[in-house]
C-alpha cells in the first residue's frame, strides 16, 4: 500500500464544455496538477531541483460529471514499486456526496532535468511515495 495525498478542485466557467459539464482536458489537468502538487510536498528540495517527470500513458475511466461550482475530491497513490524510471499514479475523482466521477491511471517517467534523459527512480525518491 502506498501514501496517499488528496486535493480537492473547483469547476470553474472555464473548464465547462458545450455538454455543459467539466471537459475531458481539464480531469487531465488536475491529474497534473495533483500529482505535481503531491511530488513537491514529499519530495525533498534537492530532488524537485534535480528531477521533472513526464506522463508516458493515462488509463481513464469516465463515471460521472460536474457542472460548473461542483467541488471535486481527488485522491492520488502510487499502487506499487517504480521499474527503472517509471511508476504508475492513480488518481480518483469523487463527487462531494463521495460518488467515483474518473478514475486515471498513469505512467509517469522521471527526468533529469539537466541532461533530459530517463533517470531510474532510486529508493529515497520512491520512499516517501510507496510504504514497504
Amino acid at each position: 500500500m502506498s501514501n496517499r495525498f488528496t486535493q480537492t478542485f473547483t469547476a470553474q466557467p472555464r473548464d465547462i464544455d458545450e455538454l455543459g459539464h467539466v471537459n475531458n482536458t481539464v480531469w487531465i489537468r488536475w491529474v497534473q496538477e495533483i500529482a505535481t502538487a503531491h511530488w513537491r510536498a514529499v519530495a525533498t528540495p534537492e530532488q524537485v531541483e534535480q528531477f521533472v517527470w513526464v506522463v508516458t500513458r493515462h488509463e481513464i475511466d469516465y463515471r460521472g460529471n460536474v457542472s460548473e461550482g461542483a467541488v471535486v475530491r481527488a485522491e492520488t497513490w502510487i499502487p506499487g514499486e517504480p521499474k527503472g524510471a517509471r511508476f504508475d499514479r492513480c488518481v480518483d475523482f469523487f463527487s462531494d456526496d463521495g460518488k467515483p466521477l474518473v478514475e486515471v491511471r498513469s505512467t509517469w517517467a522521471m527526468l533529469d532535468k539537466a541532461s533530459g534523459r530517463l533517470a531510474r527512480i532510486r529508493p529515497e525518491v520512491s520512499a516517501p511515495f510507496v510504504l514497504s
